[in-house]
Protein backbone atom coordinates (compact mmCIF):
# COMPACT_ATOMS: atom_id res chain seq x y z
CA UNK A 1 0.00 0.00 0.00
CA UNK A 2 1.41 3.50 -0.84
CA UNK A 3 2.02 6.15 1.27
CA UNK A 4 -0.58 9.30 1.67
CA UNK A 5 0.72 12.60 3.10
CA UNK A 6 -2.12 15.07 4.24
CA UNK A 7 -0.36 18.22 4.76
CA UNK A 8 -0.85 21.37 6.83
CA UNK A 9 -4.52 21.10 8.09
CA UNK A 10 -5.00 24.08 9.61
CA UNK A 11 -6.04 22.10 12.52
CA UNK A 12 -5.24 18.36 13.84
CA UNK A 13 -7.85 16.94 17.03
CA UNK A 14 -5.27 14.14 17.79
CA UNK A 15 -7.72 12.64 20.71
CA UNK A 16 -4.35 11.45 21.59
CA UNK A 17 -3.77 10.50 25.09
CA UNK A 18 -2.98 13.84 25.91
CA UNK A 19 -5.73 15.76 23.35
CA UNK A 20 -3.21 17.53 21.37
CA UNK A 21 -4.40 19.83 19.02
CA UNK A 22 -1.63 20.89 16.07
CA UNK A 23 -1.96 23.52 13.84
CA UNK A 24 -0.10 23.38 10.38
CA UNK A 25 0.62 19.92 10.91
CA UNK A 26 1.18 16.99 8.61
CA UNK A 27 0.12 13.06 8.78
CA UNK A 28 2.02 10.19 7.19
CA UNK A 29 0.38 7.12 6.83
CA UNK A 30 2.42 3.96 5.17
CA UNK A 31 0.90 0.59 5.04
CA UNK A 32 -2.22 1.26 6.65
CA UNK A 33 -0.82 2.94 9.82
CA UNK A 34 -0.09 6.28 11.17
CA UNK A 35 4.18 6.72 10.68
CA UNK A 36 4.18 10.15 11.24
CA UNK A 37 3.03 13.46 12.53
CA UNK A 38 4.29 16.57 12.48
CA UNK A 39 5.54 19.68 10.13
CA UNK A 40 6.98 19.92 6.49
CA UNK A 41 7.00 15.91 6.04
CA UNK A 42 7.87 14.67 3.06
CA UNK A 43 6.55 11.40 0.73
CA UNK A 44 6.68 9.80 -2.62
CA UNK A 45 3.12 9.12 -2.44
CA UNK A 46 0.29 10.82 -2.74
CA UNK A 47 -0.19 14.29 -1.14
CA UNK A 48 -3.61 15.30 0.07
CA UNK A 49 -3.42 19.02 0.85
CA UNK A 50 -5.17 20.12 3.52
CA UNK A 51 -5.36 23.98 3.82
CA UNK A 52 -9.12 25.59 5.30
CA UNK A 53 -9.62 21.86 6.76
CA UNK A 54 -9.99 20.95 9.99
CA UNK A 55 -8.71 16.93 10.45
CA UNK A 56 -9.75 14.41 13.29
CA UNK A 57 -9.69 11.00 13.82
CA UNK A 58 -12.31 8.34 11.44
CA UNK A 59 -15.30 8.92 13.82
CA UNK A 60 -17.05 5.38 15.39
CA UNK A 61 -20.38 4.27 15.45
CA UNK A 62 -20.98 1.46 18.11
CA UNK A 63 -24.94 0.52 17.33
CA UNK A 64 -26.41 0.77 14.08
CA UNK A 65 -29.22 -1.61 12.15
CA UNK A 66 -27.91 -0.76 8.30
CA UNK A 67 -30.96 -3.56 7.23
CA UNK A 68 -33.59 -0.39 7.90
CA UNK A 69 -31.92 1.72 5.87
CA UNK A 70 -34.81 1.13 3.07
CA UNK A 71 -37.09 1.53 5.75
CA UNK A 72 -36.82 5.30 6.37
CA UNK A 73 -39.99 7.47 7.58
CA UNK A 74 -42.31 4.50 6.83
CA UNK A 75 -45.91 5.72 7.60
CA UNK A 76 -47.40 4.16 10.57
CA UNK A 77 -43.94 4.43 12.52
CA UNK A 78 -43.41 7.75 12.24
CA UNK A 79 -45.31 8.87 15.72
CA UNK A 80 -45.02 5.35 17.53
CA UNK A 81 -43.37 4.49 20.62
CA UNK A 82 -41.18 1.83 20.40
CA UNK A 83 -43.14 -1.51 21.12
CA UNK A 84 -45.59 0.01 18.27
CA UNK A 85 -42.54 1.22 16.23
CA UNK A 86 -41.53 -2.68 15.97
CA UNK A 87 -44.89 -4.04 14.84
CA UNK A 88 -45.63 -2.10 12.23
CA UNK A 89 -41.82 -2.86 10.83
CA UNK A 90 -41.39 -6.58 11.74
CA UNK A 91 -44.07 -7.42 8.72
CA UNK A 92 -42.11 -5.31 6.03
CA UNK A 93 -38.92 -6.67 7.31
CA UNK A 94 -40.03 -10.11 7.03
CA UNK A 95 -40.37 -9.10 3.20
CA UNK A 96 -36.90 -8.86 3.10
CA UNK A 97 -34.16 -11.29 1.65
CA UNK A 98 -29.92 -10.97 0.68
CA UNK A 99 -29.98 -8.59 -1.63
CA UNK A 100 -32.32 -6.12 0.46
CA UNK A 101 -30.11 -6.94 2.99
CA UNK A 102 -26.58 -6.13 0.87
CA UNK A 103 -27.93 -2.99 -0.96
CA UNK A 104 -29.77 -1.54 2.14
CA UNK A 105 -26.02 -1.73 4.18
CA UNK A 106 -24.32 -0.26 1.24
CA UNK A 107 -26.55 3.15 1.04
CA UNK A 108 -25.99 2.86 5.14
CA UNK A 109 -22.06 2.55 5.12
CA UNK A 110 -21.99 4.99 2.24
CA UNK A 111 -24.21 7.66 4.42
CA UNK A 112 -21.90 6.80 7.48
CA UNK A 113 -18.23 7.40 5.80
CA UNK A 114 -19.55 11.26 4.03
CA UNK A 115 -20.66 11.97 7.44
CA UNK A 116 -16.86 10.84 8.48
CA UNK A 117 -17.16 7.90 9.76
CA UNK A 118 -14.67 4.95 9.71
CA UNK A 119 -15.42 1.90 11.91
CA UNK A 120 -18.97 1.02 12.06
CA UNK A 121 -20.69 -1.69 14.20
CA UNK A 122 -23.47 -3.45 12.88
CA UNK A 123 -26.62 -5.24 14.84
CA UNK A 124 -28.51 -8.03 12.68
CA UNK A 125 -31.16 -9.80 14.26
CA UNK A 126 -33.25 -11.13 11.23
CA UNK A 127 -32.65 -13.34 8.33
CA UNK A 128 -35.84 -14.18 6.24
CA UNK A 129 -36.02 -15.69 2.80
CA UNK A 130 -31.97 -16.84 3.33
CA UNK A 131 -30.56 -13.70 4.63
CA UNK A 132 -27.37 -13.60 5.94
CA UNK A 133 -24.90 -11.82 8.18
CA UNK A 134 -22.43 -11.94 5.39
CA UNK A 135 -24.78 -9.93 2.78
CA UNK A 136 -23.52 -6.71 4.98
CA UNK A 137 -19.74 -8.14 5.47
CA UNK A 138 -19.98 -8.40 1.86
CA UNK A 139 -20.83 -4.62 1.81
CA UNK A 140 -18.71 -3.04 3.98
CA UNK A 141 -15.99 -5.09 1.94
CA UNK A 142 -17.44 -3.51 -1.41
CA UNK A 143 -17.18 -0.19 0.37
CA UNK A 144 -14.16 -0.50 2.08
CA UNK A 145 -15.16 0.27 5.68
CA UNK A 146 -13.97 -0.94 8.91
CA UNK A 147 -16.66 -3.19 10.37
CA UNK A 148 -17.87 -4.95 13.43
CA UNK A 149 -20.78 -6.61 12.39
CA UNK A 150 -22.81 -8.39 15.55
CA UNK A 151 -24.75 -12.05 14.90
CA UNK A 152 -28.05 -10.62 16.51
CA UNK A 153 -31.08 -13.11 17.28
CA UNK A 154 -34.51 -13.67 18.19
CA UNK A 155 -35.97 -16.35 19.56
CA UNK A 156 -39.36 -15.81 21.05
CA UNK A 157 -42.07 -15.07 18.99
CA UNK A 158 -46.02 -13.81 19.24
CA UNK A 159 -47.05 -17.18 20.08
CA UNK A 160 -44.69 -17.48 23.34
CA UNK A 161 -45.59 -13.84 24.91
CA UNK A 162 -42.46 -12.30 22.56
CA UNK A 163 -42.90 -8.90 20.49
CA UNK A 164 -41.49 -10.31 17.04
CA UNK A 165 -44.23 -12.48 14.93
CA UNK A 166 -43.12 -16.01 14.94
CA UNK A 167 -41.87 -16.33 11.13
CA UNK A 168 -38.81 -13.98 12.27
CA UNK A 169 -37.56 -16.16 15.00
CA UNK A 170 -34.92 -18.44 15.10
CA UNK A 171 -34.39 -21.88 16.37
CA UNK A 172 -31.93 -21.35 19.24
CA UNK A 173 -29.72 -24.46 18.43
CA UNK A 174 -29.53 -22.97 15.17
CA UNK A 175 -28.68 -19.01 16.23
CA UNK A 176 -25.68 -20.62 18.30
CA UNK A 177 -24.38 -23.01 15.37
CA UNK A 178 -24.40 -20.07 12.92
CA UNK A 179 -22.50 -17.33 15.49
CA UNK A 180 -19.90 -20.18 15.21
CA UNK A 181 -20.04 -20.29 11.66
CA UNK A 182 -20.01 -16.04 10.85
CA UNK A 183 -17.29 -16.07 13.31
CA UNK A 184 -14.75 -18.78 12.13
CA UNK A 185 -15.91 -17.18 8.45
CA UNK A 186 -14.88 -13.18 8.96
CA UNK A 187 -13.80 -12.79 12.20
CA UNK A 188 -10.37 -11.44 12.43
CA UNK A 189 -8.35 -10.09 16.04
CA UNK A 190 -5.64 -8.67 14.74
CA UNK A 191 -4.11 -5.30 15.08
CA UNK A 192 -5.56 -3.61 11.65
CA UNK A 193 -8.51 -5.71 11.30
CA UNK A 194 -11.26 -4.69 8.57
CA UNK A 195 -13.52 -7.10 10.39
CA UNK A 196 -14.54 -8.33 13.36
CA UNK A 197 -17.92 -10.52 14.10
CA UNK A 198 -19.84 -9.91 17.77
CA UNK A 199 -22.49 -12.47 19.28
CA UNK A 200 -25.71 -10.20 19.79
CA UNK A 201 -29.50 -11.44 20.98
CA UNK A 202 -31.46 -8.79 20.28
CA UNK A 203 -33.16 -7.56 23.23
CA UNK A 204 -34.24 -9.34 26.81
CA UNK A 205 -37.93 -9.26 25.34
CA UNK A 206 -36.88 -11.18 22.40
CA UNK A 207 -34.67 -13.98 23.48
CA UNK A 208 -34.73 -16.25 26.53
CA UNK A 209 -32.81 -16.01 29.52
CA UNK A 210 -30.69 -19.35 28.32
CA UNK A 211 -30.06 -17.94 24.91
CA UNK A 212 -28.24 -14.90 26.76
CA UNK A 213 -26.50 -17.22 29.27
CA UNK A 214 -25.47 -19.50 26.15
CA UNK A 215 -24.85 -16.54 23.64
CA UNK A 216 -22.36 -14.90 26.71
CA UNK A 217 -20.49 -18.47 26.77
CA UNK A 218 -19.85 -18.74 23.18
CA UNK A 219 -18.94 -15.56 22.59
CA UNK A 220 -16.14 -15.68 25.67
CA UNK A 221 -15.06 -19.17 24.24
CA UNK A 222 -14.57 -17.71 21.08
CA UNK A 223 -12.84 -14.44 22.29
CA UNK A 224 -15.29 -12.44 20.82
CA UNK A 225 -17.21 -9.59 22.22
CA UNK A 226 -21.46 -9.28 23.04
CA UNK A 227 -23.85 -6.45 22.15
CA UNK A 228 -27.65 -6.04 23.00
CA UNK A 229 -30.37 -3.36 23.79
CA UNK A 230 -30.78 -2.71 27.18
CA UNK A 231 -33.18 0.12 29.39
CA UNK A 232 -34.37 1.64 26.28
CA UNK A 233 -37.27 3.36 27.40
CA UNK A 234 -40.18 2.86 30.08
CA UNK A 235 -42.00 -0.05 28.36
CA UNK A 236 -38.57 -2.03 28.40
CA UNK A 237 -38.09 -1.19 32.04
CA UNK A 238 -41.52 -2.08 33.11
CA UNK A 239 -41.17 -5.51 30.87
CA UNK A 240 -37.85 -6.21 32.76
CA UNK A 241 -39.76 -5.69 35.87
CA UNK A 242 -42.70 -7.76 35.22
CA UNK A 243 -40.69 -10.52 33.61
CA UNK A 244 -37.57 -11.38 35.32
CA UNK A 245 -38.54 -9.15 38.51
CA UNK A 246 -35.01 -7.14 38.26
CA UNK A 247 -33.85 -3.96 36.52
CA UNK A 248 -32.47 -4.62 33.15
CA UNK A 249 -28.74 -4.04 34.89
CA UNK A 250 -29.34 -6.65 37.40
CA UNK A 251 -30.84 -9.27 34.32
CA UNK A 252 -27.39 -8.67 32.20
CA UNK A 253 -25.33 -8.99 35.24
CA UNK A 254 -26.71 -12.40 36.41
CA UNK A 255 -26.82 -13.61 32.78
CA UNK A 256 -23.32 -12.67 32.19
CA UNK A 257 -23.25 -9.54 30.06
CA UNK A 258 -21.23 -7.30 32.02
CA UNK A 259 -17.43 -6.79 31.37
CA UNK A 260 -15.13 -4.85 29.04
CA UNK A 261 -16.05 -7.53 26.12
CA UNK A 262 -19.59 -5.92 26.30
CA UNK A 263 -21.31 -3.00 25.14
CA UNK A 264 -24.93 -2.25 25.37
CA UNK A 265 -27.11 0.04 23.06
CA UNK A 266 -29.25 3.00 24.37
CA UNK A 267 -29.03 2.37 28.57
CA UNK A 268 -31.34 5.29 28.53
CA UNK A 269 -33.38 4.72 31.68
CA UNK A 270 -30.43 3.10 33.75
CA UNK A 271 -30.23 4.09 37.68
CA UNK A 272 -27.34 5.19 39.51
CA UNK A 273 -26.88 1.36 40.91
CA UNK A 274 -26.68 0.54 36.93
CA UNK A 275 -24.22 2.81 36.34
CA UNK A 276 -22.05 2.41 39.27
CA UNK A 277 -22.29 -1.52 37.90
CA UNK A 278 -21.21 -0.40 34.48
CA UNK A 279 -17.94 1.59 35.49
CA UNK A 280 -17.07 -1.01 38.13
CA UNK A 281 -17.34 -4.09 35.30
CA UNK A 282 -16.45 -1.46 32.46
CA UNK A 283 -19.26 -2.64 30.38
CA UNK A 284 -19.35 0.09 27.40
CA UNK A 285 -22.94 2.41 26.28
CA UNK A 286 -24.12 2.82 22.93
CA UNK A 287 -25.42 6.11 23.12
CA UNK A 288 -27.90 6.25 20.53
CA UNK A 289 -29.83 10.13 21.13
CA UNK A 290 -31.67 11.31 17.56
CA UNK A 291 -33.00 7.39 18.06
CA UNK A 292 -33.88 7.75 21.51
CA UNK A 293 -36.03 11.80 20.29
CA UNK A 294 -37.58 10.24 17.38
CA UNK A 295 -39.09 6.89 19.25
CA UNK A 296 -39.88 9.49 22.63
CA UNK A 297 -37.28 7.36 24.56
CA UNK A 298 -35.81 10.23 26.95
CA UNK A 299 -32.44 11.24 26.93
CA UNK A 300 -29.49 9.15 28.42
CA UNK A 301 -27.58 10.15 31.26
CA UNK A 302 -24.85 10.31 30.06
CA UNK A 303 -23.17 12.81 31.87
CA UNK A 304 -23.34 10.75 34.82
CA UNK A 305 -22.06 7.70 32.94
CA UNK A 306 -18.86 9.53 31.79
CA UNK A 307 -18.35 10.95 35.45
CA UNK A 308 -18.51 7.60 37.22
CA UNK A 309 -15.77 6.13 34.13
CA UNK A 310 -18.58 4.22 32.15
CA UNK A 311 -16.96 4.01 28.73
CA UNK A 312 -19.26 5.30 26.10
CA UNK A 313 -19.55 5.85 22.52
CA UNK A 314 -22.03 6.82 19.89
CA UNK A 315 -24.54 5.12 17.94
CA UNK A 316 -26.69 6.67 14.91
CA UNK A 317 -29.35 3.04 15.16
CA UNK A 318 -31.22 1.99 12.56
CA UNK A 319 -32.51 4.23 9.87
CA UNK A 320 -35.84 3.34 10.97
CA UNK A 321 -35.87 4.77 13.66
CA UNK A 322 -33.38 7.92 13.04
CA UNK A 323 -34.23 8.15 9.34
CA UNK A 324 -30.74 9.56 9.15
CA UNK A 325 -27.38 8.29 9.12
CA UNK A 326 -25.11 10.70 10.36
CA UNK A 327 -22.68 9.99 13.10
CA UNK A 328 -21.40 14.11 13.09
CA UNK A 329 -25.13 14.93 13.58
CA UNK A 330 -25.55 12.30 16.14
CA UNK A 331 -21.94 13.71 18.42
CA UNK A 332 -23.78 17.27 17.90
CA UNK A 333 -27.21 16.01 19.27
CA UNK A 334 -25.61 14.29 22.01
CA UNK A 335 -23.53 17.47 23.39
CA UNK A 336 -26.97 19.30 23.02
CA UNK A 337 -29.42 17.04 24.95
CA UNK A 338 -27.07 17.17 27.82
CA UNK A 339 -26.72 20.51 27.61
CA UNK A 340 -31.07 20.50 27.84
CA UNK A 341 -30.55 18.17 30.61
CA UNK A 342 -28.08 19.07 32.73
CA UNK A 343 -27.74 22.87 31.82
CA UNK A 344 -25.04 24.86 28.92
CA UNK A 345 -21.69 23.60 30.28
CA UNK A 346 -22.58 19.65 31.01
CA UNK A 347 -20.47 19.14 27.68
CA UNK A 348 -18.51 20.58 25.30
CA UNK A 349 -18.53 20.13 21.52
CA UNK A 350 -14.82 18.62 22.09
CA UNK A 351 -15.55 16.32 24.61
CA UNK A 352 -18.93 15.06 22.40
CA UNK A 353 -16.25 14.57 19.15
CA UNK A 354 -14.35 12.44 21.72
CA UNK A 355 -16.97 10.09 22.41
CA UNK A 356 -17.74 9.91 18.42
CA UNK A 357 -14.07 9.14 18.13
CA UNK A 358 -12.11 7.63 21.01
CA UNK A 359 -14.54 6.75 22.99
CA UNK A 360 -16.41 4.85 20.59
CA UNK A 361 -12.92 3.28 20.01
CA UNK A 362 -12.83 2.06 23.08
CA UNK A 363 -16.53 -0.06 23.35
CA UNK A 364 -15.61 -1.87 20.26
CA UNK A 365 -12.38 -2.71 22.03
CA UNK A 366 -10.15 -0.80 18.99
CA UNK A 367 -7.83 1.13 21.20
CA UNK A 368 -5.74 0.87 17.60
CA UNK A 369 -8.73 3.12 16.24
CA UNK A 370 -10.11 6.72 17.07
CA UNK A 371 -7.46 8.80 17.51
CA UNK A 372 -4.54 10.17 15.49
CA UNK A 373 -1.18 9.37 16.50
CA UNK A 374 1.90 6.72 15.99
CA UNK A 375 0.97 3.73 15.61
CA UNK A 376 -2.88 4.27 15.14
CA UNK A 377 -4.76 3.05 12.16
CA UNK A 378 -4.72 5.01 8.81
CA UNK A 379 -8.20 5.94 9.60
CA UNK A 380 -8.89 10.04 9.23
CA UNK A 381 -11.67 12.34 8.22
CA UNK A 382 -10.90 15.89 6.39
CA UNK A 383 -13.75 18.66 6.99
CA UNK A 384 -13.30 21.42 4.97
CA UNK A 385 -14.10 24.81 7.06
CA UNK A 386 -13.97 26.99 4.44
CA UNK A 387 -17.42 26.62 3.40
CA UNK A 388 -20.63 28.78 4.35
CA UNK A 389 -20.87 26.62 7.85
CA UNK A 390 -18.02 27.52 9.15
CA UNK A 391 -17.99 31.36 7.90
CA UNK A 392 -17.56 33.91 10.92
CA UNK A 393 -16.35 30.41 13.52
CA UNK A 394 -13.63 32.05 15.61
CA UNK A 395 -12.76 28.41 16.52
CA UNK A 396 -13.28 26.52 13.42
CA UNK A 397 -11.91 23.59 15.82
CA UNK A 398 -14.98 22.87 17.68
CA UNK A 399 -16.61 21.20 14.96
CA UNK A 400 -19.46 20.51 15.90
CA UNK A 401 -20.85 24.23 16.71
CA UNK A 402 -20.46 25.36 13.66
CA UNK A 403 -19.22 23.09 10.69
CA UNK A 404 -19.64 21.33 8.07
CA UNK A 405 -21.70 18.08 8.01
CA UNK A 406 -19.89 15.94 5.47
CA UNK A 407 -16.35 15.26 4.90
CA UNK A 408 -14.53 16.79 2.25
CA UNK A 409 -12.01 13.53 2.32
CA UNK A 410 -11.97 10.00 4.33
CA UNK A 411 -9.39 7.49 4.79
CA UNK A 412 -10.00 4.08 6.19
CA UNK A 413 -6.98 2.00 6.67
CA UNK A 414 -4.99 4.80 4.71
CA UNK A 415 -7.18 4.01 1.37
CA UNK A 416 -9.24 7.19 0.46
CA UNK A 417 -13.31 5.90 0.86
CA UNK A 418 -14.79 9.61 0.28
CA UNK A 419 -12.77 12.33 -2.27
CA UNK A 420 -13.75 15.86 -2.43
CA UNK A 421 -17.42 14.56 -1.12
CA UNK A 422 -17.55 11.77 -3.11
CA UNK A 423 -17.07 8.17 -2.32
CA UNK A 424 -15.43 6.69 -4.66
CA UNK A 425 -15.32 2.80 -3.85
CA UNK A 426 -18.83 1.59 -5.24
CA UNK A 427 -21.02 3.60 -7.90
CA UNK A 428 -23.45 5.24 -5.13
CA UNK A 429 -25.88 6.66 -7.80
CA UNK A 430 -26.16 3.09 -9.18
CA UNK A 431 -26.72 1.80 -5.63
CA UNK A 432 -28.99 4.44 -4.80
CA UNK A 433 -31.45 3.89 -7.41
CA UNK A 434 -31.77 0.07 -6.77
CA UNK A 435 -32.33 0.76 -3.16
CA UNK A 436 -35.07 3.47 -4.32
CA UNK A 437 -36.77 0.20 -6.37
CA UNK A 438 -36.26 -1.75 -3.75
CA UNK A 439 -38.39 0.83 -0.86
CA UNK A 440 -41.16 0.81 -3.65
CA UNK A 441 -41.67 -2.64 -3.77
CA UNK A 442 -41.83 -3.00 -0.35
CA UNK A 443 -43.95 0.05 0.26
CA UNK A 444 -46.23 -1.71 -2.12
CA UNK A 445 -46.09 -4.91 -0.76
Amino acid sequence: MSDVLIRGADHVLTMDDDRRELQGADIRIEDGAITEIGKGLRSDGEVVLAHGCVVTPGLVNTHHHLYQTLTKAVPGGQDALLFGWLKTLYPIWSRFGPEEMRVSALVGLAELAMTGCTLTSDHLYLYPNGARLDDTVHAALDIGMRFHPTRGAMSIGESAGGLPPDALVENERAILEDCIRVIDAFHDPSVGAMVRVGVAPCSPFSVSRGLMRDAALLARDKGVMMHTHLAENDEDIAYSLAQFGCRPGQYAEELGWTGPDVWHAHCVKLDGAEIDLFAASRTGVAHCPCSNCRLGSGIAPVRAMRDAGVNVGLGVDGSASNDMGSLIGEARQAMLLQRVARGADAMSAREALEIATRGGADVLGRADCGRIEIGARGDVAVWDVSGVESAGSWDPAALLLAGPGRVRDLFVEGAQVVRDGVVVTVDLPVVVEEARRMARGLAEG
